[in-house]
């Protein structure tokens, strides 16, 4: 497929998405913090490992009442403002950090950072929904997280650099460039909260405002309830590009070769992810997104299950391209599938929750992943993983079957 021809689903979409994009490659071109921040615990602060993890783990958690607080203000004060304070004030959390030395006043400051930038991602996520419609939401998602990882291709680099010379400039560059980032949202992009009062939406369609409570709404919705205990258990098996494959990397190639070609591996997901991204949307645009889903896990099922049998590095990037475009699929339909079930009214309070479910998986996963690999050894985790991804792409098309039935 030609790539004029496959970018032609980016064209007639609003012109504050394709701000957002924009918004999108900046920050993430200057997410200098996140990407070596064990490092700066361990090696600059001289914190040990355990306290270190449970900085991180501190991060990880604030990620639940901030998001909690974020959903419920961007649905009742606006999701541009929302944006914009909170967003604003964890890139302000950076810069204390710049001068602070070795002072445990940092690890405060970044996990305080870590939730006001929580609180800020569902009024990001609300702010897609309401600006475009089930015909060109997909397309807008696709294109903003190939915004994202345009943007991490580029800023690692540059971070590596500033590390070692500059390493005060991690913390000031990271909160410079979200700051422009900021600015590009608060001058051309309009507030996109609807106006429920002048809203003329089908009473069939699951977008349609509500009033009531958040859990009573979602109660009345048990397809996404249902999509997103199935992506609680995925999470699981995404999770490890992180985890287990890069300790897995090291028993089979050792430690001396094992981080650097792990870093392969790394960069060949990138790669991927920026090369590939566009092709593999347009390829799929006919699906909806929960087919695209079931997909995904069938891709990850392939490509972290191959691993049991395989030894050889090339294969091993083999298995890298089959699971990164699983990572693509779900990064980009997702959303969509939740935007699509989600009252307009409930948007933000609906993407704190649902998310908040799905990072579940990711949170517990590396420590029930560790007690698995102690007993069975880290070679019979594929298989276990090639099941779980299997059961997870039945689920989801049980799941598109009832719903089918259910609209006809």
């Amino acid at each position: 497929m030609e790539l004029p021809r496959a970018l032609a689903m980016y064209k007639g979409l609003p012109r504050s998405i394709y701000v957002l994009f924009l918004s999108r490659i900046v920050n993430t071109m200057g997410a200098f913090v996140r990407p070596f921040l064990a490092i700066f615990l361990t090696t600059n602060m001289g914190i040990n490992e355990s306290l270190a993890g449970f900085i991180v783990t501190l991060a990880i958690i604030v990620y639940v009442p901030g998001s909690m607080l974020g959903g419920f203000l961007a649905d009742r004060v606006g999701r541009k403002n929302v944006f914009i304070y909170f967003f604003g004030a964890a890139a302000l959390c950076f810069i204390p950090c710049a001068f602070l030395g070795n002072s445990m006043l940092i690890p405060m400051f970044l996990i305080l950072s870590a939730f006001f930038n929580s609180a800020a991602e569902p009024a990001n996520s609300s702010m897609v929904a309401d600006l475009t419609n089930p015909s060109n939401r997909k397309a807008a998602f696709s294109l903003l997280y190939l915004g994202i990882n345009i943007g991490f291709s580029i800023g690692p680099l540059i971070a590596g650099f500033l590390y070692n010379s500059y390493i005060e400039l991690i913390f000031i560059g990271d909160a410079l460039t979200t700051f422009i980032s900021i600015f590009l949202v608060y001058r051309y992009v309009e507030e996109s909260r609807p106006d429920l009062s002048c809203i003329d939406i089908d009473d069939e369609s699951d977008e349609r405002p509500e009033t009531g409570s958040i859990f009573k709404i979602i109660k009345a919705r048990p397809f996404l309830i249902s999509a997103a205990v199935i992506s609680i258990l995925l999470s699981f098996v995404m999770s490890q590009m992180g985890f287990a494959l890069p300790l897995y990397t090291n028993e089979v190639f050792g430690i001396a070769r094992g981080p650097s070609l792990f870093g392969g591996l790394m960069s060949v997901n990138g790669i991927i992810v920026v090369m590939m991204t566009v092709f593999l949307i347009s390829l799929t645009k006919a699906l909806k997104p929960i087919q695209n889903m079931a997909i995904s896990a069938i891709l990850y099922a392939v490509g972290y299950g191959m691993l049991y049998f395989v030894r050889a590095y090339e294969l091993f990037i083999v298995s890298t391209v089959i699971w990164t475009m699983g990572e693509i699929l779900m990064a980009t339909n997702w959303g969509v599938y939740i935007a699509n079930h989600t009252p307009m009214s409930h948007r933000g309070r609906f993407n704190a929750v649902i998310n908040t479910m799905g990072g579940t998986g990711h949170a517990i996963s590396p420590l029930l992943i560790g007690v698995y690999i102690e007993k069975y050894t880290i070679f019979n985790l594929w298989p276990m993983l090639f099941v779980v991804a299997i059961t997870c792409s039945i689920l989801y098309i049980l799941l598109n079957n009832i719903e089918k039935r259910r609209k006809t």
